[in-house]
């Protein structure tokens, strides 16, 4: 029988970890956590110790893990059929799928293009821009503008539009010019306005760009409400209203980069519904399965439909697809996730607990290094800082979030953190009683760093 040691030392002889300088783990007794089971949100390790999914596993899992209705729909598609190729062929999830999503975000969304992840959802929803335009006789629209600090995922297309450098700054070379705009950052308003109070007066930045350079930008690309990547910058909806009556206003089109938002983590369906508004082109990845299988998709209407659509003309058909792109066994979960959704009032049912969580992260206001608390729906982040009054922050040498991490596993919890910044963003199954338990984790975690360093 392989032991735990044995296990760890093929994983460290094998397996190369997305996100992970491997060298942590030489010389002492931090290795890598071997997950063997999952059951609502909690995951068990293999001594059997177990966790709170605080961070449901990188954002995708919304309904707890190992549920049974979606396991049951998982293995009743494998016995029909596992895979087929989308091109001149079809099945019946992915028309499914396609018909609830459309439905779900309402007029005037049409059309479901399907891909594996966040990253190619996004590649598509750039190229599908660009293409729009050159179609429309105005090739010259080959700019996109994207937000300081913005995360959209890790290829080169969606690296192009990303904003931080460690992502970014090796590849430089080889990613494509965008245009950059300073993202609303309200802890630490560039425009110097007091939190709380905000007028968008970072959002001059955006009008000055599109006024000078309308005529060659194709579309503006946003995370809504949420930069995730950069620390779980939260900014108001008003930014996006505003965002979209200038698109109107100048005919750029506007991505919603909609991968970690969509599916009740902002206590809606989708996040743009915050500020009332639609997008052109809008990407859903992570919990469209609820954590299941990688799928991906990228929504949009016949306006942007229209322009691809010709007589057998190989300069208008969108040439993008991926091997697996809609495959019937991932399709069939996210059909069955949305109708748990649907059936079991999972969006209804998130309000009252909304506001259970907003109030409870009040107890980190008495941390003397937790700088800024921040909360939509059911996520929160707790932006751990030096000194509250000069807002001064942790070096990254200093690894306060790594140590707030390692803590919150002794206690049970896994904090995964984003720099100094500790986060929540569990499945949306959570009851109260499990709430409280995970904040009083992270709260004596972050006190007892804190403290002793």
């Amino acid at each position: 029988m392989t032991s735990k040691e044995e296990w760890i030392e093929k994983d460290l002889k094998y397996v190369w970890h997305p996100d992970t300088q491997q060298k942590q783990y030489e010389g002492n007794n931090y290795k890598p956590t071997i997950i063997e089971k999952g059951d609502g949100i909690y995951v068990y390790d293999i001594d059997g110790n177990k966790y709170i999914d605080a961070v449901s596993s990188w954002w995708v899992n919304t309904l707890g893990h190992s549920v049974k209705r979606l396991n049951n729909a998982l293995l009743t598609q494998a016995e029909k059929i596992e895979h087929i190729l989308l091109a001149d062929f079809t099945h019946k999830p992915a028309i499914e799928l396609a018909e609830k999503l459309v439905n779900i975000a309402g007029s005037p969304f049409t059309k479901v293009f399907y891909s594996d992840d966040g990253s190619t959802a996004v590649e598509v929803a750039l190229k599908m821009a660009y293409q729009y335009w050159y179609q429309k006789g105005k090739p010259e629209k080959k700019f996109f503008v994207s937000m300081t600090e913005s995360y959209h995922g890790d290829t080169l297309g969606s690296v192009s539009v990303g904003g931080i450098d460690i992502y970014k700054k090796i590849f430089n070379p080889l990613v494509f010019e965008t245009l950059k705009v300073c993202a609303p950052y309200c802890y630490r308003c560039p425009k110097n306005c007091k939190q709380g109070k905000c007028n968008i007066d970072c959002f001059e930045e955006v009008e000055k760009l599109f006024e000078a350079r309308h005529s060659e930008i194709a579309a503006m690309i946003v995370e809504p409400l949420v930069q995730g990547a950069a620390g779980m910058r939260m900014y108001p909806a008003e930014y996006l209203k505003k965002l979209r009556t200038l698109c109107d206003k100048y005919d750029i089109l506007l991505i919603d980069d909609e991968v970690a938002m969509a599916f009740g983590r902002t206590g809606k369906y989708f996040a743009f519904e915050h500020a009332g508004i639609k997008p052109d082109i809008f990407c859903v990845a992570k919990g469209i399965t609820a954590g299941y299988i990688p799928l991906a998709a990228t929504i949009t209407t016949d306006k942007i439909y229209n322009a691809f659509y010709d007589d057998f003309s190989t300069l208008k058909t969108f040439y993008h697809g991926h091997s697996f792109t809609g495959n019937p066994l991932a399709c069939a979960v996210a059909v069955e996730n949305l109708n748990i959704m649907k059936e079991e009032k999972i969006i209804e049912n998130l309000q009252h607990k909304i506001e259970y969580f907003k109030n409870r992260l009040k107890i980190f206001e008495s941390l003397k290094h937790a700088g800024d608390i921040r909360h939509i729906g059911m996520i929160g982040a707790i932006e751990m800082v030096k000194d509250k009054t000069t807002k001064e922050p942790y070096a990254f040498e200093d690894r306060m979030g790594h140590k707030v991490f390692l803590e919150a596993m002794k206690r049970g919890a896994i904090l995964r953190p984003i720099g100094n910044v500790i986060y929540f963003m569990p499945p949306l199954i959570i009851t109260e009683a499990q709430i409280d338990d995970l904040l009083k984790i992270a709260f004596d975690s972050i006190k007892t760093v804190t403290e002793n360093n």
